[in-house]
């Protein structure tokens, strides 16, 4: 039998209002197995803040396991930083971190499976001022990006806003007057539900109910549903309660996957973005399948942000097959090493992020594998492979010469292929080395004053420069970042690094002017 879903839209820390209906609901239609939240689920008045904490220390009860996203509005700070510091929470929970019986934040984004159904979300608002909680980054997309790329098809797509362009057709007839699609959508949203592709995509924030008609998909059998709730309680009576009980798609044959409904129409989304024409159309969907084929950080122009920081990333072409048809103009790193470990079974996301947010339920290893496997000519320190294919040796055919600046006696200065900023440098040892921290003491001098340069130079442009450095045992290349960042925000580096180190649950020690991992 499918599982039966409750959706709801912005909760507002109405809790016994929401549960009162579900109840009710339950018992008349039920039961349901669980119920899934969108759109802001703390208040916005401090009043209101017993009744949510009656639920979350336990005097009052939730009827059926429930899961939000909204994780914003008065008091979710105090609430959301308990529960990331409960131990039982520690980890890359995807499924929910439990704030009290019954009741699970999905904390920044994810897949995970709810009764055989794929659920994949999107937690917080976008905003371009980074906080713990109550928005989301850029590792948060990608991380779905990456959830895109992967076998299968995701059931139901969470969000809080809704993506931009949803209502872009001809039949608006059940929109309310002077409602505006642009106020409150956002437009990654849109991208990123064009790339997963779900059967059904959930948001809030909009105050309205609206089931949109299914529609198409580029490169894919089925349609997507979308459906916007409204708020609890809403003055308006709009609907904030929907019901479903879909039939997991991995349990579903394929020819029930494409059944198609006569109301199905075109992706809202194909023809308006940059005033596509409809004749324009298959030949942007043959751009976009060409692009996808080289991963989730190049797939358009539009996605990148600065259009920089690819230079650094692996290329999954490459790992995957040992080739890539880009050559060259390929925008990532063609990694010998990396290839050979993904050939052990090592995990893409763990080698190119030092981290995998599917956690235990991804298939491949996140650990490195024993180099002694490798053929000899292969192993890290081999001359044949350091001359061949590291990008960084100065013999090297595969150096990239004219980004040079400053070639000293142990080290070379040299502009990133892919920077993150306006004169982002990187101080590479001329020796292959793994690490700066492997190199003798002698040449710590000359790393000095590569340093107080860039320093000074930064100086005199009001700026401060950030280093760091991934210091890997795949034995690769070492290279020292230089990162330019105004003076005004200089103060704000370490409480930066530690808010995102939390996120990712662990912690920096702050010694000798450097931050360590601890507990990584």
């Amino acid at each position: 039998m499918p599982p039966r879903i409750l959706l709801c839209g912005d909760v507002l820390g109405r809790l016994n209002q929401l549960f009162k209906r579900v109840s009710s609901v339950n018992k008349s239609a039920g039961p349901f197995d669980a119920l899934l939240c969108v759109g802001q689920f703390f208040p916005n008045s401090p009043e209101q803040l017993d009744e949510l904490t009656a639920y979350v220390e336990g005097r009052s009860q939730i009827p059926i396991p429930t899961y939000f996203i909204g994780d914003y509005g008065v008091g979710a700070a105090k609430v959301l930083l308990a529960a990331s510091k409960d131990s039982a929470n520690r980890g890359f929970k995807m499924d929910g971190l439990r704030v009290c019986d019954n009741l699970f934040w999905l904390k920044g984004s994810g897949n995970f499976s709810l009764f055989g159904l794929s659920v994949a979300y999107l937690s917080g608002r976008k905003s371009p001022e980074g906080q713990q909680f109550g928005t989301y980054g850029q590792d948060d997309v990608d991380a779905l990006r990456a959830i895109a790329e992967e076998p299968g098809i995701v059931d139901l797509f969470l969000t809080n806003e809704w993506p931009t362009g949803v209502t872009n057709r001809a039949d608006t007839s059940d929109i309310p007057a002077g409602f505006s699609d642009s106020i409150g959508s956002d437009s990654t949203i849109s991208e990123l539900v064009q790339e997963i592709k779900p059967r059904y995509h959930i948001a809030g924030t909009k105050g309205i109910y609206y089931a949109r008609e299914p529609y198409f998909n580029v490169d894919a059998v089925h349609v997507t549903r979308f459906i916007g709730l409204a708020s609890v309680g809403n003055k308006e009576k709009q609907k904030f309660i929907h019901a479903l009980s879909p039939t997991p798609a991995s349990t579903m044959s394929s020819t029930e996957i494409a059944m198609k409904t006569t109301n199905s129409t075109l992706s809202p989304y194909t023809l308006v973005e940059k005033g596509t024409s409809p004749k324009d159309v298959s030949k942007r969907s043959g751009e976009a399948i060409a692009d996808d084929q080289y991963w989730r950080y190049d797939v358009s122009q539009k996605r990148r942000r600065h259009d920089a920081g690819d230079g650094e990333k692996i290329c999954f072409k490459f790992v995957s097959s040992g080739s890539c048809p880009r050559g060259e103009k390929c925008n990532f790193r063609h990694d010998g090493d990396a290839r050979e470990q993904y050939k052990r079974g090592v995990c893409f996301d763990f080698l190119n992020k030092g981290k995998c947010e599917r956690g235990p339920d991804c298939s491949f290893k996140h650990s490195l594998q024993d180099e002694g496997d490798m053929p000899p000519s292969r192993r890290p320190g081999s001359e044949n492979t350091r001359s061949k294919e590291c990008w960084f040796c100065l013999s090297s055919p595969s150096v990239e010469s004219h980004l040079i600046i400053s070639i000293g006696e142990n080290y070379y200065l040299a502009l990133a292929k892919g920077p993150l900023v306006e004169d982002h440098v990187l101080i590479v040892p001329v020796e292959h080395m793994p690490s700066t921290l492997s190199l003798s003491s002698e040449s710590e001098v000359e790393l000095c004053r590569f340093q107080n340069s860039l320093k000074k130079y930064c100086k005199s442009q009001g700026k401060e420069v950030i280093f760091f450095e991934w210091a890997s045992i795949r034995g690769t290349h070492a290279n020292l970042q230089a990162i330019p960042i105004p003076s005004s925000r200089a103060v704000m580096v370490e409480k930066a690094f530690n808010l995102a180190a939390q996120k990712m649950g662990f912690k920096f020690l702050s010694k000798n002017s450097f931050l360590m991992e601890e507990n990584f």
